[in-house]
């Protein structure tokens, strides 16, 4: 009966799919509707059943079928699915052993770099039912302390290679009764217990999974942290549900098991360890992953290991196509990228130069219920739309007043879609079926990216913060981003964050943080105009170490305003709008301007000259 009713909805669903369907994209969208019907059944199937198909237990059943296959190609080594299984069973129970009070539904902070360590760490821990936090490893001090509070964790595991940053408040972490262990053989900071060395003692055979009867789809996976729209980073909650709708990302696209996949993106992010690892391991095929992205090094790489396909943010592409030009720039395998933020100048650019790739792009914040996938390669598009999409993931595109910061609401206090073509604020209703599970430790962040009464009373809406269009053909684009934060470095920057840190100088009064537009270079980079406090003097070095030790690299304002007064708005908010367009502008702006100076580590007066050298590359930022 239950196969029945399956097939009825499925059949339903693919008469109106193809009647929607483009005649210029009928195969593309036929091939795309026979791989997502797949997962689609896959979870309404688990729906029905209530018996979740983890990521871990995906990863048991690639073990059983393939334990020879090569799962990780880590500079010139391979680490087959066998290797790291086991490996991540001696890490379960080297914990089980050396702290026998973490228990199941405790939760782990992991700060470590790209690594198959980082794999093995990660999934011993979720043998033991336990959820993991992934830790930018670009933070410092304040930031990281909060990160380890506001998630819960009672434990920490840091690689070896970042020691040192948590060296400074290692105090402050133990104070708060956290443990703390390194990825490594020898430490000599007091109380560090070191994994490394002892791993090898206990025996590479799983451990008992009694918690598993208490999985559901609403079970807490992952913690990854965002920077949203205000203060510290956040704590998203990732679900079971989303690590499964995640890991069918490469599969959807076309990805197969016989295809070699680069991953150079941080594995903390979303996109590295749900969309890339989780995916592999959902197709069964190989992944290389590297320690740090590298431009000089990327074909090369691609080369040495066959990749067919690699995962990007459009600051890599860009990269990528900003170096030297050699011979034999075609000649790979690689047939396809999937990934996000490129733009379509970059996009065109980078086909043009380095062969018939497609490019997949696709749109999801990791809090998010909501997600575009642009199947077909359109350039520029975010995603494509179709019948059976809306179906099971419905979205609107309301209107929004940019001054005012909010939806528009009319006469009933409804808000009201835009038409196609025009610009909207994306928000999805959140349902049952498709739930926000929000962010760790703070009630009041999750209900702030909610919006009520949206439409009727009693609805509820996700609140995206993303401005997009939809075309009369069918695409998703982005637009632009809302709110105190903008995206730099593919990481995203919260305002208030760096405000914060910035207010803390005793030379500072006030301190307003925004984004600006630098010609040639992706998203928007950190710029603050300050007032300084009566009688004090602007003292470059000083702010250039407090900004340094408290920020990470991609969240230092490189250009600092000196200004007198502040325009505020009618709701007493900082006016943005005429500095963001002014930007760092020496022959537009007459007020004192400075420049971050990584060779001189101080912020030096901005010049013409400094100004010409960053539009023509000659100063990276």
């Amino acid at each position: 009966m239950l196969a029945l009713v399956v097939a009825a909805l499925t059949g339903i669903l693919a008469v109106g799919f193809v009647l929607s369907l483009s005649v210029q994209c009928l195969a593309e969208d036929l091939c795309f509707l026979l791989r997502a019907s797949r997962f689609g059944l896959k979870l309404l199937m688990v729906y029905l059943s209530r018996r979740v198909p983890t990521v871990l237990e995906r990863f048991s059943q690639q073990v059983q079928t393939n334990p020879h296959k090569p799962f990780l190609l880590y500079q010139g080594q391979a680490f087959t699915y066998r290797q790291v299984d086991s490996r991540s069973n001696r890490l379960a129970r080297l914990f089980l052993r050396e702290q026998p009070a973490l228990l199941a539904g405790n939760t782990v902070a992991l700060l470590m770099s790209n690594e198959p360590d980082f794999v093995c760490v990660w999934f011993g821990l979720a043998k033991l039912g336990c959820a993991v936090a992934f830790l930018n490893s670009n933070l410092r001090s304040r930031s990281l302390l909060h990160c380890l509070d506001s998630s819960g964790a009672n434990s920490l595991v840091v690689g070896e290679d970042l020691v040192d940053v948590v060296k400074d408040i290692l105090t402050n972490i133990q104070d708060n009764n956290i443990s703390v262990w390194v990825m490594g053989k020898t430490c000599t900071l007091h109380g560090v217990n070191t994994l490394a060395d002892k791993v090898e003692e206990v025996p590479g055979s799983p451990v008992s999974g009694t918690w598993k009867s208490t999985i559901n789809l609403k079970s807490t996976f992952l913690y990854i942290f965002t920077s949203g729209t205000t203060g510290l980073p956040k704590a998203a909650v990732i679900t079971q549900l989303q690590s499964l709708r995640a890991s069918a990302g490469f599969s959807v696209f076309g990805v197969t098991k016989d295809d070699i996949i680069y991953v150079a993106l941080p594995l903390y992010h979303g996109a590295a360890s749900l969309l890339g690892i989780c995916g592999c391991i959902e197709l069964g095929a190989t992944l290389v992953l590297k320690k740090k992205f590298s431009a000089s090094q990327f074909w090369n790489d691609c080369r040495k290991y066959n990749v067919t396909v690699f995962q990007y943010i459009g600051e890599l592409c860009r990269y990528l196509c900003n170096q030297p030009k050699i011979e034999g720039e075609k000649n790979h395998q690689v047939r396809m990228a999937v990934g996000n933020g490129i733009r379509p100048e970059v996009w065109k650019e980078f086909l043009e130069r380095f062969g018939d790739i497609k490019m997949c792009e696709f749109y999801g914040a990791t809090e998010g219920n909501i997600f575009f996938m642009n199947y077909t390669g359109k350039l520029g598009a975010v995603g494509r739309i179709n019948s059976i999409y809306k179906a099971f993931l419905s979205y609107k595109l309301v209107k929004y007043d940019a001054q005012k910061e909010t939806p528009i609401r009319n006469e009933q206090g409804r808000c009201e879609k835009v038409g196609k073509g025009e610009t909207g604020l994306l928000i999805s209703p959140v349902t049952k079926w498709n739930p926000f599970s929000g962010y760790a430790g703070n009630k009041k962040f999750s209900q702030q990216k909610l919006l009520e009464d949206v439409f009727k009373k009693g609805d509820l809406y996700f609140n995206t913060g993303d401005l997009m269009s939809e075309s009369k053909d069918g695409y998703i684009y982005f637009r632009d981003r809302i709110g105190d934060t903008f995206r730099w470095k593919g990481e995203n920057v919260a305002t208030t964050e760096v405000a914060e840190i910035i207010g803390m100088l005793d030379v500072v009064e006030e301190a307003n943080v925004y984004g600006v537009a630098v010609q040639g270079y992706e998203g928007r980079i950190g710029m603050a105009a300050i007032i300084l406090k009566p009688g004090q003097e602007f003292k470059g070095k000083k702010i250039y170490n407090h900004v340094v030790k408290h920020l990470p690299s991609y969240a230092y304002p490189r250009f600092l305003r000196i200004q007198e007064f502040m325009e505020m708005t009618g709701t007493f908010k900082r006016k943005k709008m005429k500095l963001v367009e002014e930007a760092f502008n020496p022959m537009i702006i007459t007020e004192p301007l400075y420049f971050l100076d990584t060779f001189e580590k101080s912020y030096i007066l901005m010049t013409e000259q400094i100004y010409d050298q960053i539009l023509s590359f000659k100063i990276k930022l």
